[in-house]
């Protein structure tokens, strides 16, 4: 059904079809039995599936990455499409409106996307006051994805972190600290030793006084050298954060084949470009911290077989979202397929 329909999305602006999906979306699910026939279709099922991380049982492995559901608005559609988890954002205190469009173009040669959104959201409390009245999100863990406004300055970036980790804390399972997308000035800086141990050590302090320490996460780069690797293996043992989501996007443009003018667009590609290195960045974590930590393995995953390349790489869960647009939603379900082969 998806390969009908690609072609109509395709030719679409990338965000103008986003919407247009995700809109169709939410009008179909209003249908009576709409979404127990998505379930039906999408949904695999199997107690083989279940995984156990960082304290929290997810049903499947597969997870939607940052970026999809940046308002928490889609929760209850995309649960039907078989997630084992959601992860919202990311999610700034202030609304803001993101970099100026067009922001996001398809590489399709190369089965990728390059994206300068910017953190376009509409704000903590937004999405905190749509999870607070979120009815069914079908046994799917829910992630929150947090970063900082881009008018903030580096300095003072740690209350930003705290202001979104407050206002999600009642309603998501796990966070999810941003320090790595290339689209806000600046933000990358927060990835070196210094900046980020001060970030993490102040939500682990907050998280302790609360009344169930809640998985707080950092998500990196695939643009990281080895020892800025070794640095991050050292800050999460040091902090004690929960894990590492490995990779965000990257701003290397290295082996795209597209046309040269939509490639020298600013921003970070995303998709099968991205598949080898993120996996290097999850076996070298992996095998440098002796598996210390979990590790959700995201970039790059188009199959059953990029999503067990991960696994085996060292990443206990993973997440899907460049994939999810070239191939369809019936991945997920390819992906547990494969698993239990």
């Amino acid at each position: 059904m998806y390969k009908l329909v690609k072609p109509i999305f395709f030719s679409m602006n990338p965000e103008k079809a986003h919407h247009t999906v995700t809109g169709g979306l939410k009008t179909f699910s209003k249908i009576w039995g709409s979404k127990a026939l998505l379930k039906s279709i999408y949904t695999v099922s199997d107690p083989r599936l279940e995984r156990e991380v960082f304290g929290l049982k997810f049903k499947n492995p597969v997870g939607l990455a940052a970026g999809f559901d940046k308002n928490a608005e889609y929760i209850e559609d995309m649960a039907k499409f078989g997630f084992g988890f959601i992860e919202i954002g990311t999610v700034t205190p202030k609304p803001q409106p993101g970099n100026d469009k067009p922001r996001m173009f398809r590489l399709v040669p190369d089965a990728a996307l390059i994206n300068r959104m910017g953190f376009n959201n509409q704000g903590a409390d937004v999405a905190a006051g749509r999870l607070k009245h979120l009815k069914n999100k079908d046994g799917v863990i829910i992630g929150g994805n947090i970063g900082k406004n881009k008018v903030t300055a580096n300095e003072d970036a740690v209350n930003d972190y705290i202001y979104c980790f407050h206002a999600l804390y009642d309603y998501v399972d796990y966070f999810v600290v941003n320090v790595s997308s290339p689209n806000t000035p600046g933000l990358r800086d927060l990835q070196e030793k210094g900046p980020l141990m001060h970030i993490l050590n102040t939500l682990q302090e907050l998280n302790k006084k609360k009344p169930a320490l809640k998985p707080i996460l950092l998500k990196i780069a695939p643009d990281l050298t080895d020892s800025q690797l070794d640095d991050i293996v050292e800050i999460v043992t040091e902090t004690k954060i929960a894990g590492v989501i490995a990779t965000n996007t990257t701003i290397s443009r290295e082996g795209l084949t597209s046309d040269p003018n939509l490639v020298q667009e600013m921003g970070g590609v995303s998709g099968k470009p991205l598949t080898k290195r993120s996996t290097e960045v999850i076996r070298y974590l992996a095998t440098k911290s002796n598996k210390s930590f979990p590790i959700i393995g995201v970039g790059g995953i188009h199959s059953a077989e990029d999503a067990i390349e991960k696994l085996d790489a060292g990443a206990s869960l993973i997440q899907v979202y460049t994939g999810f647009i070239y191939e369809g939603p019936a991945l997920v379900s390819a992906i547990c397929k494969g698993l239990l082969k």
